[in-house]
Protein backbone atom coordinates (compact mmCIF):
# COMPACT_ATOMS: atom_id res chain seq x y z
CA UNK A 1 0.00 0.00 0.00
CA UNK A 2 1.48 3.29 -0.52
CA UNK A 3 2.73 5.72 1.46
CA UNK A 4 -0.25 8.40 0.59
CA UNK A 5 -3.04 6.26 1.87
CA UNK A 6 -1.59 8.08 5.15
CA UNK A 7 -1.53 11.46 4.62
CA UNK A 8 -3.16 13.31 7.04
CA UNK A 9 -7.11 14.00 4.95
CA UNK A 10 -7.11 17.53 3.47
CA UNK A 11 -9.90 18.62 6.05
CA UNK A 12 -7.93 18.25 8.61
CA UNK A 13 -5.12 20.61 7.44
CA UNK A 14 -4.62 23.68 9.34
CA UNK A 15 -6.38 21.86 12.62
CA UNK A 16 -2.84 19.81 13.96
CA UNK A 17 -2.01 22.48 16.32
CA UNK A 18 -3.93 23.12 19.63
CA UNK A 19 -3.12 26.18 21.83
CA UNK A 20 -4.41 24.19 24.94
CA UNK A 21 -1.99 21.46 24.40
CA UNK A 22 0.69 23.61 23.42
CA UNK A 23 0.46 26.27 26.42
CA UNK A 24 -0.34 23.76 28.82
CA UNK A 25 2.55 22.18 28.42
CA UNK A 26 4.42 25.17 28.01
CA UNK A 27 3.38 25.91 31.55
CA UNK A 28 4.31 22.56 33.18
CA UNK A 29 8.01 22.66 30.95
CA UNK A 30 9.00 25.90 32.62
CA UNK A 31 6.40 25.23 35.93
CA UNK A 32 4.27 27.93 35.17
CA UNK A 33 1.36 29.09 37.48
CA UNK A 34 -1.34 28.69 34.27
CA UNK A 35 -4.43 30.72 34.25
CA UNK A 36 -4.81 30.19 30.74
CA UNK A 37 -6.89 27.32 30.35
CA UNK A 38 -10.36 27.58 31.67
CA UNK A 39 -11.55 25.23 34.51
CA UNK A 40 -12.00 25.63 38.05
CA UNK A 41 -9.11 24.49 40.49
CA UNK A 42 -11.78 23.71 43.21
CA UNK A 43 -14.36 20.75 43.73
CA UNK A 44 -18.10 21.20 42.64
CA UNK A 45 -20.25 22.29 45.15
CA UNK A 46 -21.64 19.72 47.76
CA UNK A 47 -24.60 19.06 46.91
CA UNK A 48 -23.51 17.58 43.02
CA UNK A 49 -20.57 15.59 44.59
CA UNK A 50 -23.17 13.87 46.88
CA UNK A 51 -25.44 13.93 43.54
CA UNK A 52 -22.58 11.77 42.08
CA UNK A 53 -22.12 9.30 45.25
CA UNK A 54 -25.66 8.54 45.49
CA UNK A 55 -25.84 7.65 42.04
CA UNK A 56 -22.68 5.25 42.39
CA UNK A 57 -23.96 3.76 45.19
CA UNK A 58 -27.72 3.69 45.21
CA UNK A 59 -27.35 -0.12 44.34
CA UNK A 60 -29.29 0.74 40.82
CA UNK A 61 -27.30 -1.71 38.30
CA UNK A 62 -29.22 0.20 35.38
CA UNK A 63 -27.05 3.37 36.31
CA UNK A 64 -23.54 1.37 35.07
CA UNK A 65 -25.23 0.25 31.72
CA UNK A 66 -26.17 2.02 28.68
CA UNK A 67 -29.04 4.57 28.92
CA UNK A 68 -30.83 6.32 25.98
CA UNK A 69 -28.87 7.48 23.05
CA UNK A 70 -30.22 10.83 23.16
CA UNK A 71 -30.29 12.28 26.70
CA UNK A 72 -30.63 9.55 30.01
CA UNK A 73 -35.16 9.92 30.31
CA UNK A 74 -34.05 11.99 33.86
CA UNK A 75 -31.39 14.21 32.35
CA UNK A 76 -33.66 15.74 29.58
CA UNK A 77 -36.55 15.89 31.68
CA UNK A 78 -34.97 17.89 34.41
CA UNK A 79 -33.49 20.40 31.48
CA UNK A 80 -36.61 20.61 29.95
CA UNK A 81 -38.31 21.75 33.40
CA UNK A 82 -35.43 24.52 33.72
CA UNK A 83 -35.51 25.87 30.23
CA UNK A 84 -39.00 25.99 29.39
CA UNK A 85 -39.64 28.64 31.63
CA UNK A 86 -36.23 30.41 30.04
CA UNK A 87 -37.02 29.65 26.68
CA UNK A 88 -40.83 30.75 27.39
CA UNK A 89 -42.21 27.96 25.96
CA UNK A 90 -42.98 23.98 27.37
CA UNK A 91 -39.26 22.11 25.45
CA UNK A 92 -40.43 18.28 24.46
CA UNK A 93 -37.79 16.08 26.94
CA UNK A 94 -37.76 13.58 24.01
CA UNK A 95 -37.59 15.37 20.94
CA UNK A 96 -36.11 18.70 21.76
CA UNK A 97 -32.75 18.40 23.66
CA UNK A 98 -29.79 16.48 23.11
CA UNK A 99 -27.21 15.28 25.61
CA UNK A 100 -23.59 14.70 23.95
CA UNK A 101 -20.28 14.80 25.25
CA UNK A 102 -20.12 18.14 26.45
CA UNK A 103 -20.47 21.05 24.75
CA UNK A 104 -17.73 20.45 22.28
CA UNK A 105 -19.61 17.04 21.34
CA UNK A 106 -22.74 18.92 21.30
CA UNK A 107 -21.04 21.62 18.88
CA UNK A 108 -19.77 18.95 16.79
CA UNK A 109 -23.21 17.04 16.58
CA UNK A 110 -24.62 20.50 15.28
CA UNK A 111 -22.67 21.74 12.83
CA UNK A 112 -22.62 18.16 10.70
CA UNK A 113 -26.08 17.74 11.25
CA UNK A 114 -27.06 20.54 9.23
CA UNK A 115 -23.56 21.48 6.90
CA UNK A 116 -23.33 20.37 3.83
CA UNK A 117 -19.87 20.55 1.76
CA UNK A 118 -19.53 23.88 0.44
CA UNK A 119 -22.32 25.91 2.88
CA UNK A 120 -20.94 29.05 4.06
CA UNK A 121 -20.94 29.05 8.21
CA UNK A 122 -20.51 32.68 9.51
CA UNK A 123 -18.84 33.12 13.15
CA UNK A 124 -18.14 35.93 14.98
CA UNK A 125 -14.84 36.63 16.22
CA UNK A 126 -13.21 36.24 18.71
CA UNK A 127 -14.59 32.67 18.48
CA UNK A 128 -13.92 29.44 20.62
CA UNK A 129 -11.29 27.84 18.82
CA UNK A 130 -12.44 24.62 17.89
CA UNK A 131 -15.41 26.34 15.42
CA UNK A 132 -13.57 26.42 12.09
CA UNK A 133 -11.99 23.20 12.63
CA UNK A 134 -15.26 21.27 13.22
CA UNK A 135 -16.82 23.64 10.27
CA UNK A 136 -13.99 22.45 7.69
CA UNK A 137 -15.16 18.82 9.33
CA UNK A 138 -18.17 18.95 8.14
CA UNK A 139 -17.07 20.01 4.57
CA UNK A 140 -18.59 23.94 5.06
CA UNK A 141 -16.70 26.91 5.04
CA UNK A 142 -16.12 29.66 7.56
CA UNK A 143 -16.85 33.10 6.86
CA UNK A 144 -15.47 35.95 10.32
CA UNK A 145 -16.67 38.73 11.27
CA UNK A 146 -14.94 40.22 14.23
CA UNK A 147 -16.32 42.41 17.44
CA UNK A 148 -14.26 45.10 17.13
CA UNK A 149 -13.14 47.03 20.56
CA UNK A 150 -14.28 51.26 20.45
CA UNK A 151 -11.77 52.52 22.65
CA UNK A 152 -8.61 50.56 21.25
CA UNK A 153 -5.34 52.86 22.24
CA UNK A 154 -7.06 53.98 25.69
CA UNK A 155 -4.98 53.96 28.53
CA UNK A 156 -7.52 52.97 31.45
CA UNK A 157 -9.61 49.98 31.76
CA UNK A 158 -12.35 49.52 29.66
CA UNK A 159 -15.21 47.19 29.24
CA UNK A 160 -16.81 44.47 27.02
CA UNK A 161 -19.40 46.44 26.26
CA UNK A 162 -17.19 48.45 24.06
CA UNK A 163 -16.56 46.11 22.06
CA UNK A 164 -18.88 45.90 18.94
CA UNK A 165 -20.30 44.19 15.73
CA UNK A 166 -20.56 46.38 12.59
CA UNK A 167 -24.19 45.67 11.34
CA UNK A 168 -23.00 46.81 7.52
CA UNK A 169 -20.11 44.34 7.82
CA UNK A 170 -22.26 41.68 9.21
CA UNK A 171 -24.78 41.44 6.85
CA UNK A 172 -22.35 42.06 3.62
CA UNK A 173 -20.70 38.35 4.56
CA UNK A 174 -24.96 36.67 4.12
CA UNK A 175 -25.67 35.35 1.24
CA UNK A 176 -27.24 32.41 -0.60
CA UNK A 177 -24.26 29.67 0.48
CA UNK A 178 -24.64 31.26 4.00
CA UNK A 179 -26.43 28.20 6.12
CA UNK A 180 -25.68 29.08 9.60
CA UNK A 181 -23.73 31.24 12.09
CA UNK A 182 -22.15 31.03 15.66
CA UNK A 183 -22.58 32.84 18.62
CA UNK A 184 -21.08 32.83 21.87
CA UNK A 185 -22.41 34.74 25.01
CA UNK A 186 -21.52 35.33 27.34
CA UNK A 187 -18.16 35.28 24.52
CA UNK A 188 -15.19 33.69 25.50
CA UNK A 189 -12.49 35.41 25.94
CA UNK A 190 -13.72 38.37 25.80
CA UNK A 191 -16.35 38.35 28.38
CA UNK A 192 -19.37 39.80 26.34
CA UNK A 193 -22.99 39.69 26.97
CA UNK A 194 -24.83 40.02 23.94
CA UNK A 195 -27.28 42.66 24.34
CA UNK A 196 -30.91 42.26 23.18
CA UNK A 197 -30.54 45.05 20.37
CA UNK A 198 -27.33 43.11 18.99
CA UNK A 199 -29.19 39.88 19.60
CA UNK A 200 -31.89 41.30 17.15
CA UNK A 201 -29.61 42.70 14.65
CA UNK A 202 -28.35 38.71 14.25
CA UNK A 203 -31.98 37.98 14.65
CA UNK A 204 -33.06 40.37 11.79
CA UNK A 205 -30.06 38.78 8.98
CA UNK A 206 -30.82 35.16 10.46
CA UNK A 207 -34.63 35.55 9.22
CA UNK A 208 -34.05 37.64 5.80
CA UNK A 209 -31.59 35.34 4.72
CA UNK A 210 -32.60 32.13 6.33
CA UNK A 211 -29.87 31.25 8.06
CA UNK A 212 -29.52 28.87 11.18
CA UNK A 213 -28.11 30.27 14.51
CA UNK A 214 -26.07 28.04 16.71
CA UNK A 215 -25.92 29.62 19.63
CA UNK A 216 -23.05 28.68 22.43
CA UNK A 217 -24.47 29.92 25.68
CA UNK A 218 -22.27 27.60 27.65
CA UNK A 219 -21.50 30.73 30.41
CA UNK A 220 -25.05 31.54 30.64
CA UNK A 221 -25.16 31.45 34.74
CA UNK A 222 -22.15 33.60 34.35
CA UNK A 223 -23.05 37.10 34.17
CA UNK A 224 -21.94 39.98 36.62
CA UNK A 225 -23.92 43.13 37.93
CA UNK A 226 -26.99 44.54 35.57
CA UNK A 227 -26.10 42.20 32.78
CA UNK A 228 -28.62 39.75 31.39
CA UNK A 229 -27.94 36.80 29.49
CA UNK A 230 -30.50 36.67 26.87
CA UNK A 231 -31.03 34.06 24.61
CA UNK A 232 -31.44 34.64 21.16
CA UNK A 233 -33.88 31.18 20.34
CA UNK A 234 -36.23 33.61 22.44
CA UNK A 235 -36.81 36.53 20.01
CA UNK A 236 -39.56 36.45 17.38
CA UNK A 237 -39.08 34.17 14.62
CA UNK A 238 -35.56 32.36 15.90
CA UNK A 239 -36.54 29.45 18.02
CA UNK A 240 -37.71 27.61 14.98
CA UNK A 241 -33.96 28.51 13.99
CA UNK A 242 -31.97 28.21 16.68
CA UNK A 243 -29.84 25.45 18.51
CA UNK A 244 -28.77 26.50 21.59
CA UNK A 245 -25.88 24.84 23.51
CA UNK A 246 -25.18 24.65 27.23
CA UNK A 247 -22.62 22.61 29.36
CA UNK A 248 -23.04 20.57 32.77
CA UNK A 249 -19.21 21.44 33.32
CA UNK A 250 -19.52 24.99 33.10
CA UNK A 251 -23.21 24.83 35.20
CA UNK A 252 -21.38 23.05 38.40
CA UNK A 253 -17.75 23.52 37.69
CA UNK A 254 -17.17 19.82 36.92
CA UNK A 255 -15.72 20.65 33.63
CA UNK A 256 -14.60 16.64 33.32
CA UNK A 257 -17.75 15.69 33.71
CA UNK A 258 -17.88 16.52 29.93
CA UNK A 259 -22.02 16.58 29.21
CA UNK A 260 -23.04 18.78 27.19
CA UNK A 261 -26.77 19.81 25.57
CA UNK A 262 -28.36 21.32 22.52
CA UNK A 263 -31.56 22.55 22.68
CA UNK A 264 -33.99 23.25 19.30
CA UNK A 265 -36.98 22.55 17.36
CA UNK A 266 -37.27 18.53 16.54
CA UNK A 267 -36.77 18.92 13.24
CA UNK A 268 -33.50 21.35 13.11
CA UNK A 269 -32.25 18.64 15.73
CA UNK A 270 -32.70 15.35 13.54
CA UNK A 271 -29.54 15.98 11.85
CA UNK A 272 -27.26 16.51 15.04
CA UNK A 273 -28.51 13.24 16.96
CA UNK A 274 -28.36 11.53 13.75
CA UNK A 275 -24.45 12.41 14.13
CA UNK A 276 -24.36 11.99 18.24
CA UNK A 277 -25.77 8.36 18.02
CA UNK A 278 -23.26 7.30 14.73
CA UNK A 279 -20.17 8.99 16.63
CA UNK A 280 -20.72 8.92 20.60
CA UNK A 281 -24.48 6.10 20.77
CA UNK A 282 -23.97 7.72 24.27
CA UNK A 283 -23.13 9.18 27.16
CA UNK A 284 -22.14 8.48 30.94
CA UNK A 285 -25.33 6.88 32.58
CA UNK A 286 -23.89 7.90 36.01
CA UNK A 287 -22.89 11.35 34.93
CA UNK A 288 -26.03 11.61 33.78
CA UNK A 289 -28.61 10.86 36.57
CA UNK A 290 -25.80 12.51 38.45
CA UNK A 291 -26.75 15.84 36.74
CA UNK A 292 -30.30 15.39 36.64
CA UNK A 293 -30.22 14.98 40.54
CA UNK A 294 -28.34 18.41 40.93
CA UNK A 295 -30.58 20.27 38.91
CA UNK A 296 -33.71 18.84 40.60
CA UNK A 297 -31.81 20.19 43.69
CA UNK A 298 -31.81 23.78 42.27
CA UNK A 299 -35.21 23.85 40.86
CA UNK A 300 -37.20 24.60 43.61
CA UNK A 301 -35.18 27.48 44.49
CA UNK A 302 -33.92 28.36 40.95
CA UNK A 303 -35.73 31.91 41.18
CA UNK A 304 -34.10 33.20 44.59
CA UNK A 305 -30.89 34.57 45.69
CA UNK A 306 -30.33 31.25 47.45
CA UNK A 307 -30.01 29.02 43.87
CA UNK A 308 -26.41 27.99 43.19
CA UNK A 309 -26.53 29.70 39.89
CA UNK A 310 -26.75 32.59 41.42
CA UNK A 311 -24.27 32.14 44.29
CA UNK A 312 -21.19 31.18 41.71
CA UNK A 313 -21.14 34.55 40.02
CA UNK A 314 -21.24 36.70 43.37
CA UNK A 315 -18.63 34.03 44.64
CA UNK A 316 -16.16 34.84 41.48
CA UNK A 317 -16.91 38.82 41.24
CA UNK A 318 -14.18 39.55 43.97
CA UNK A 319 -11.67 37.36 41.91
CA UNK A 320 -12.47 39.41 38.54
CA UNK A 321 -11.94 42.26 40.47
CA UNK A 322 -8.75 41.07 42.12
CA UNK A 323 -7.24 40.40 39.00
CA UNK A 324 -8.75 43.77 37.30
CA UNK A 325 -7.06 46.04 40.60
CA UNK A 326 -3.45 44.33 39.41
CA UNK A 327 -3.47 45.10 36.29
CA UNK A 328 -4.65 48.50 36.62
CA UNK A 329 -1.70 49.02 39.18
CA UNK A 330 0.63 46.96 35.71
CA UNK A 331 -0.88 49.55 33.35
CA UNK A 332 -1.94 46.33 32.04
CA UNK A 333 -5.49 47.56 31.03
CA UNK A 334 -7.85 45.27 31.57
CA UNK A 335 -11.49 45.05 29.48
CA UNK A 336 -13.89 43.91 31.78
CA UNK A 337 -16.18 41.39 31.56
CA UNK A 338 -19.91 41.33 31.81
CA UNK A 339 -19.63 37.16 31.88
CA UNK A 340 -18.03 34.41 32.08
CA UNK A 341 -15.00 33.46 33.48
CA UNK A 342 -12.37 34.67 31.63
CA UNK A 343 -10.24 38.67 31.92
CA UNK A 344 -8.37 40.29 28.69
CA UNK A 345 -5.74 42.99 29.57
CA UNK A 346 -4.12 45.41 27.20
CA UNK A 347 -0.34 44.93 26.83
CA UNK A 348 -0.04 47.47 24.02
CA UNK A 349 1.66 49.52 26.65
CA UNK A 350 4.02 46.66 28.31
CA UNK A 351 7.63 46.98 26.60
CA UNK A 352 9.17 43.80 26.74
CA UNK A 353 11.87 42.47 24.83
CA UNK A 354 10.60 39.11 22.73
CA UNK A 355 13.48 39.16 20.04
CA UNK A 356 14.33 35.46 21.30
CA UNK A 357 10.60 34.22 19.96
CA UNK A 358 9.52 33.24 17.09
CA UNK A 359 9.10 36.20 14.63
CA UNK A 360 6.34 34.66 12.22
CA UNK A 361 4.13 34.66 15.17
CA UNK A 362 1.56 37.13 17.01
CA UNK A 363 2.38 39.57 19.10
CA UNK A 364 0.28 37.88 22.01
CA UNK A 365 2.12 34.47 21.52
CA UNK A 366 5.27 35.70 21.91
CA UNK A 367 4.51 37.78 24.41
CA UNK A 368 2.84 34.37 26.58
CA UNK A 369 5.54 32.39 25.78
CA UNK A 370 8.19 35.12 26.67
CA UNK A 371 6.14 35.42 30.23
CA UNK A 372 5.65 31.96 30.84
CA UNK A 373 9.57 31.50 30.55
CA UNK A 374 11.04 34.06 32.43
CA UNK A 375 8.15 35.32 34.76
CA UNK A 376 6.95 31.68 35.79
CA UNK A 377 2.89 32.76 34.70
CA UNK A 378 0.63 31.83 31.53
CA UNK A 379 -2.03 33.06 30.12
CA UNK A 380 -3.76 32.22 26.63
CA UNK A 381 -2.73 34.31 23.70
CA UNK A 382 -6.54 35.80 22.71
CA UNK A 383 -5.20 35.99 18.95
CA UNK A 384 -5.81 32.42 18.83
CA UNK A 385 -9.48 33.16 18.81
CA UNK A 386 -9.55 35.07 15.28
CA UNK A 387 -8.86 34.35 11.99
CA UNK A 388 -5.54 35.02 10.22
CA UNK A 389 -6.84 37.74 8.84
CA UNK A 390 -8.24 39.49 11.82
CA UNK A 391 -5.42 38.63 14.16
CA UNK A 392 -4.57 42.06 14.81
CA UNK A 393 -7.23 42.81 16.57
CA UNK A 394 -6.74 40.66 19.55
CA UNK A 395 -2.98 39.99 19.24
CA UNK A 396 -2.17 43.30 21.77
CA UNK A 397 -4.27 41.49 24.61
CA UNK A 398 -3.70 38.43 26.68
CA UNK A 399 -6.40 36.20 28.62
CA UNK A 400 -6.45 34.77 32.28
CA UNK A 401 -9.03 32.81 33.70
CA UNK A 402 -10.31 33.70 37.12
CA UNK A 403 -12.14 30.92 38.61
CA UNK A 404 -9.67 30.20 40.48
CA UNK A 405 -8.86 29.78 44.64
CA UNK A 406 -7.85 32.66 46.05
CA UNK A 407 -4.70 31.56 47.29
CA UNK A 408 -3.71 30.61 43.33
CA UNK A 409 -4.82 34.20 42.62
CA UNK A 410 -2.55 35.53 45.15
CA UNK A 411 0.65 33.46 43.51
CA UNK A 412 -0.62 35.52 40.44
CA UNK A 413 -0.27 38.64 42.99
CA UNK A 414 2.92 38.54 43.70
CA UNK A 415 4.41 37.15 40.11
CA UNK A 416 2.80 40.61 38.49
CA UNK A 417 3.88 42.98 41.58
CA UNK A 418 7.39 41.60 41.63
CA UNK A 419 7.32 42.20 38.00
CA UNK A 420 6.07 45.40 37.99
CA UNK A 421 9.06 46.65 40.72
CA UNK A 422 11.38 45.62 37.32
CA UNK A 423 9.69 48.27 34.72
Amino acid sequence: MSSNKYELPKKFHGTEKNVWVEFSKLAVDHQALNLGQGFPDFQPPQFVLDALKNTVTNGNYQMNQYTRSYGHPRLVQALSKVYSPLMNRTIDPMSEILISVGAYGSLFSSLNGIISPGDEVIIIEPFFDCYDPMVKVAGGQSVFVPIRPTKAGVEGPTSSVDWKIDESELESKFNQKTKAIIINTPNNPLGKVFSREELEMISRLCIKYDVICISDEVYEWLVFGESKHIKIATLPGMWERTLTIGSAGKTFSATGWKLGWTIGPANLLLGAQCMHQNCNYNCPTILQEAVALAFEHELPKIDTPECYFKQLPLEIIPKRDMLISLFNEMGMWPVIPDGGYFLMADISGIDVDLSGENPEEARDVKFVKWMTKNKKLTAIPPSVFYSKEHQSVGENYVRFCFIKEDTTLNKAVDILRKWKQTM
